[in-house]
């Protein structure tokens, strides 16, 4: 096999590898956000939750995660019934969502404790509300501060979804194993390194544009 016989199935699992990445950060962002908000509440009950979620998700392996998520949860009983998930994907995205939100949980909360308490007084002076403190004023400088660390692990999240490959899904990585074993030419993995290496690019100048928007 060539490098242009290659290229359509080595595409084709970047298609995977790019819908899991979006997926992942579309859901895991707000739900990371959320958890913060929770994270940071008056509630030391739900604060303890949230915390020993965080630390589950961040204190063990993603691979070990998606495992549990598409094998470990048939065997857990919800309400009389089993809770089995039979797609490989949407296994392998609920694990990803559930772990990177623990990580921009943490990462937001550390851009929420930098906003100065002056900010919240000044806004209370004005007349505005804790919802219009938070929307206006402290949820933008929040983003502006996590940005850096945001951009970091989504360039992470890009190269970790070769994980996915655990469970069999044919994302870039696992197609080019399969090429490596059939031809037994590994100059396919440089063709796959160069293929992260341009989404890894893309992603750094999508972030330091949204940043440079952010640097007010």
């Amino acid at each position: 096999m060539t490098f242009f016989q290659w290229l359509p199935q080595m595409l084709e699992g970047c298609l995977i590898t790019i819908k899991l990445f979006f997926i992942t950060i579309a859901f895991s962002m707000p739900l990371g956000l959320i958890l913060t908000f929770l994270y940071t509440s008056k509630n030391k009950t739900v604060n303890k939750i949230i915390s020993f979620y965080i630390l589950i998700m961040r204190g063990t392996p993603l691979l070990l995660q998606i495992f549990f998520v598409y094998f470990g949860l048939p065997y857990l009983p919800v309400i009389g019934e089993y809770l089995t998930i039979t797609d490989r994907f949407t296994a392998g995205a609920i694990a990803f969502i559930l772990n990177y939100a623990a990580y921009f949980a943490e990462i937001f909360r550390g851009g929420l404790l930098s906003v100065e308490e002056g900010q919240y007084e000044a806004a209370k002076v004005l007349g505005l509300t804790d919802m219009q403190t938070r929307t206006h004023i402290v949820l933008p400088q929040m983003f502006r501060i996590s940005l850096p660390a945001v951009s970091n692990e989504a360039i992470i999240l890009i190269k970790d979804t070769a994980l996915i490959t655990a469970i069999g899904l044919s994302d870039l990585l696992k197609v080019t194993k399969t090429i490596v074993n059939k031809t037994t030419n590994v100059s396919a993995f440089l063709v796959a390194a160069v293929f992260y290496l341009i989404m890894s690019y893309i992603l750094t100048i999508v972030f330091k544009k949204i940043e440079k928007k952010f640097s007010y």
